[in-house]
């Protein structure tokens, strides 16, 4: 009988044991949980700060000041030197009631005619609605095809007299590898609705018509471009055989053919220039949350290959 009790005791304390164990574990799962839950709303609020904290709208100027837009890189759509991005910052500076002056400061070789047009133009129209408030572009190492055809726009364009300025031309370019399908024994096999749906495929012979076709519609955008910094530059350009060419120069060269104008940097402009040598940056930079919605944005497409563009090439550099 007394063995028995002590078996149901020893059992009631396992029982209990076990409950305490598995209460325990409860406990520390739901710590976890809590844990990863509060990290996570952490993590939510740093990612909208830095986004925020990266925007450079001005809000914070005071006083009469030099704004400065800065353009660096290739200029593109899902690029920081977007049209969109660029856009933004160059409307926020004007519309400051503070600015006396904007400083567009250009490091580009070059990159989308469409987004260097859309920016051309929207410079433009700023200058006409603020006459009082002029813009000034300021190279540093390189202004060159669409980025030249932004600073054209401009009222005065700024060098260093070791600046590359120029290369006012459209290319297209890409790969042609049927002597290399030929040699592997790869046979191409492409099906299209449409006899020049396969327009310059890398994959099949050179066909002249497509080529014509190509050449004639780089000369189009080409003859835009020429007709978009004559507009810009008007008497001051010194037209010669090689302008147009394609070829590029050093910034003291740029302005005895009249494609700049002066010497300066973005501290000599506003403070000799503007005469506001308070400079505040309105740029629009990619924050933390740009940076990682982008990553997350290219495993998509590579998630899904087949969804790309089909004739990206045409660039102005």
């Amino acid at each position: 009988m007394s063995e028995e009790i002590n078996n149901w005791e020893r059992g009631v304390l396992e029982k209990l044991a076990m409950s305490a164990i598995q209460e325990q574990r409860r406990a520390r799962r739901w710590g976890i949980f809590f844990k990863v839950l509060t990290f996570g709303y952490l993590f939510i609020i740093l990612f909208l700060f830095l986004g925020a904290m990266n925007k450079g709208d001005g809000s914070l100027s005071t006083g009469k000041h030099t704004a400065l837009v800065d353009l660096h890189g290739v200029i593109s759509a899902d690029s920081v030197a977007s049209a969109d991005n660029l856009i933004s910052s160059l409307q926020a500076a004007f519309k400051d009631k503070g600015t006396r002056g904007v400083i567009l400061r250009i490091n580009s070789p070059g990159g989308s005619p469409v987004q260097s047009g859309y920016v051309n133009d929207e410079i433009r129209r700023l200058r006409a609605k603020y006459p009082n408030i002029p813009l000034y572009v300021v190279v540093e190492d390189i202004c060159a095809s669409g980025g030249y055809y932004i600073a054209a726009a401009a009222d005065k364009i700024y060098v260093n007299k070791a600046s590359i300025v120029g290369s006012i031309g459209v290319l297209m370019d890409g790969f042609g590898f049927t002597g290399t399908m030929q040699k592997l024994g790869v046979e191409r096999r492409l099906m299209t609705a449409g006899e020049n749906k396969g327009f310059m495929d890398p994959f099949s012979p050179r066909n002249p018509k497509h080529e014509e076709f190509t050449r004639k519609m780089l000369a189009e955008i080409h003859q835009q471009f020429i007709d978009v910094v004559k507009q810009g530059r008007g008497k001051r350009l010194k037209e010669a055989p090689e302008t147009f060419s394609g070829l590029f120069w050093s910034g003291q060269k740029s302005i005895e053919m009249g494609l700049a104008d002066e010497l300066g940097s973005v501290d000599s402009v506003a403070r000799d220039v503007i005469k506001a040598d308070n400079i505040v940056d309105f740029t629009t930079h990619e924050g933390f949350a740009d940076r990682l919605a982008k990553k997350f944005g290219a495993g998509v497409a590579s998630a899904f290959p087949g969804f790309s563009s089909e004739l990206n090439g045409v660039v102005l550099r």
